[in-house]
C-alpha cells in the first residue's frame, strides 16, 4: 500500500547561520497531520524510509531531515561546534514543516541522539505541537561514561574541539534484524567517529535534560527497548516520572533493542504511536 500511495521529494533549507540541511518527505494523496522525523547519531534521514512510507500511508504528510555533520547535510562530519545549533536547525525545519502545512497538527519524532535534541527543544524552547515522540532517548549516562571520561571530553573541547573519537557502537545493539545491521555496516553515509566537541555536548545536555521533565509542556509519548545497551531505559523511566500533566505515556518494550524502529516487531511500535496521536487529536 504504501509504495502505491506515496510521493517522496527531497529538497534542502537553510540553518539560522546559512549551513545547507538535506530534507525529504513522504507525502500522501492527503493529509490529516504532519510528522516531523529527527534521526539518531552517525546515521541519516534515508534510514527512515520505511517510517515515512508507513505513516504517509495512513494520512501523515513525514518529513525529516539530516542533521548538520550528517547525511547530506553539510558541515564537518560527526561535529557540531554548540548543541544550540542542532536545537536552532531543529526550530528551522519545524518552521519549514509548518510552512507546508499551516493547517495541520505537529507531531515530532526523535530517535536515540535526535530524542534528545527534541526533548531538550521541549524543555527548554516549548515549541507548539501537538505531541512529540522520543525513541531510544540518552536521558541516562551510560555504565562507560564515568565523570572522569566526562571531565576529559570538556578538556578535548577546549584545546582540540574536532579532534575524532571513536564513537564504539557495535552495530549488533542496534537491532535483532541481521539484516538491518549488515545494511547499517555497509552504509556509506554511516559514520563511526564524533569530534571531542560533539561528544562533550552530547554528554553535557544529557547531564542537564535528564532532570528537566518538569519543563515540558508538549505531550510525550516515551518509547524504549528493554535490551536497549546503547541508551539505558532506567532514565527514560526516571524522566517521564519528572513530567507532570495530561497525555504522557511510556512504554518499554522487551526484548528490542536501541532501534526499535528497525526491530521485527516495529509495526507494533508504529500501530502504538498511531494510537497515541489519535488520542491527542481526540483531546485537543
Amino acid at each position: 500500500m504504501e509504495r502505491r500511495v506515496v510521493r517522496r521529494s527531497q529538497a534542502f533549507f537553510s540553518a539560522p547561520d546559512g549551513t545547507r540541511l538535506f530534507r525529504r518527505a513522504w507525502m500522501p494523496p492527503m493529509a490529516q497531520r504532519a510528522l516531523a522525523v529527527v534521526h539518531g547519531f552517525a546515521e541519516h534521514s534515508g534510514r527512515y524510509d520505511h517510517v515515512g512510507a508507513w505513516f504517509a500511508a495512513r494520512e501523515f504528510a513525514v518529513h525529516a531531515y539530516d542533521q548538520r555533520g550528517h547525511g547530506r547535510s553539510d558541515g564537518t562530519r560527526g561535529h557540531v561546534e554548540s548543541f544550540s545549533h542542532l536545537l536552532d536547525d531543529l526550530e528551522s525545519f519545524l518552521d519549514v514543516v509548518r510552512r507546508e502545512h499551516p493547517e495541520l497538527p505537529l507531531v515530532l519524532l526523535g530517535h536515540s541522539m535526535g530524542g534528545l535534541v527534541t526533548t531538550a527543544l521541549l524543555a527548554e524552547r516549548k515549541p507548539d505541537l501537538l505531541g512529540a515522540v522520543v525513541t531510544g532517548p540518552p536521558l541516562e549516562l551510560g555504565r562507560g561514561v564515568s565523570r572522569t571520561k566526562l571531565r576529559f571530553a570538556r578538556l578535548l573541547r577546549g584545546v582540540a574541539p574536532t579532534l575524532r573519537l571513536r564513537a564504539g557502537i557495535d552495530s549488533s545493539d542496534l537491532s535483532r534484524d541481521a539484516e538491518v545491521v549488515k545494511a547499517y555496516d555497509d552504509d556509506p553515509l554511516v559514520f563511526r567517529r564524533a569530534s571531542a566537541s560533539l561528544a562533550a555536548e552530547l554528554l553535557d545536555t544529557v547531564a542537564r535534560t535528564a532532570g528537566a521533565g518538569v519543563h515540558v509542556h508538549v505531550p510525550m509519548l516515551l518509547l524504549h527497548g528493554e535490551a536497549d545497551r546503547l541508551c539505558p531505559p532506567r532514565g527514560t523511566r526516571n524522566f517521564h516520572g519528572l513530567l507532570r500533566g495530561a497525555g504522557h505515556r511510556l512504554r518499554v518494550y522487551p526484548k528490542l533493542r536501541h532501534e526499535i524502529l528497525n526491530e521485527p516487531e516495529q509495526e507494533q511500535v508504529f500501530e502504538d504511536v498511531l494510537a497515541w496521536v489519535q488520542e491527542r487529536e481526540a483531546e485537543s
